[in-house]
């Protein structure tokens, strides 16, 4: 059984999916924002089996950096990060925010947080192969304008979520291609349109599917060999945006993501 780390579980398809591994003997790591509601979620989880609760605002890659510490110095037998935490579109007509650290939040806590998670716990990872890692993408996937991405211009909710996802994809491949051999193996997924969460609900938008339809996907991922370098929608294979294939274009996203990183 498998020792998983799963961002942004005290709600929404995080929840449902901790409840779902813990269930099937898995050691749970559930990661939330706030401190009382993933104390209430640890202790439930506890109820089903091995867990534990680990709070930090992706909104900083500082409190980022620290949970990987803290995950690796509790947990050393970590052998799957799902990266699963996010931002939605926002309220119809709300304007750009700005994460702790500056950059815009949506590229904040869907994209740099997960690529700075991943980059800290690779270690870990490396040492429990074989390992795995999930990335919790979306369909909603539109190409990162380089020469401003942290949307400054003509900023829209909807398009920086999907601009996010698209970048979170395109990461995933080219991971995956610096990891094939090492036995970590790293995917992306579509888990459902418009789940019937927080953050949908947020948006404006009337929920199509519940999160029970998006966790299968992502629990096949996390507990199964489905290969490495994959985009799924649900539990099958899919297609990415065919920018996110563009090896120009990842590397410029490489770049990009480092520039960011070091500000």
């Amino acid at each position: 059984m498998s020792t998983v780390l799963i961002t942004g579980a005290t709600s929404g398809l995080g929840r449902y999916v901790a409840f779902e591994l813990v269930r099937a003997g898995h050691t749970v790591l559930a990661h939330g924002r706030d401190p009382d509601r993933t104390a209430a979620l640890a202790e439930e989880l506890r109820a089903e089996g091995d867990a534990a609760g680990f709070v930090a605002d992706l909104a900083s890659l500082a409190r980022v950096r620290e949970l990987a510490a803290r995950v690796a110095e509790a947990r050393p037998g970590l052998d799957v990060l799902i990266n699963n935490a996010g931002v939605g579109a926002g309220a119809p007509g709300a304007g750009r925010e700005l994460s702790a650290d500056g950059h815009e939040l949506r590229l904040a806590v869907n994209f740099l947080a997960p690529v700075v998670l991943t980059r800290a716990l690779l270690p870990v990872l490396r040492a429990n192969t074989p390992a795995r890692i999930v990335n919790v993408g979306s369909a909603g996937q539109e190409p990162l304008d380089f020469d401003d991405p942290e949307f400054t211009r003509g900023y829209q909710g909807f398009a920086a979520y999907c601009r996010a996802k698209f970048a979170l994809a395109a990461h995933t491949f080219t991971l995956a291609d610096e990891l094939a051999g090492t036995g970590v193996a790293v995917n992306v997924l579509h888990p459902a349109t418009f789940m019937d969460t927080a953050m949908v609900r947020e948006g404006g938008v009337a929920p199509w599917n519940t999160v029970a339809d998006g966790a299968p996907g992502v629990v096949a991922l996390a507990t199964r060999d489905l290969g490495t370098g994959g985009y799924f929608d649900g539990t099958d294979p899919a297609r990415a945006h065919p920018a996110t294939y563009d090896e120009d274009v990842r590397r410029r996203l490489t770049t990009v993501t480092d520039q960011l990183l070091a500000l």
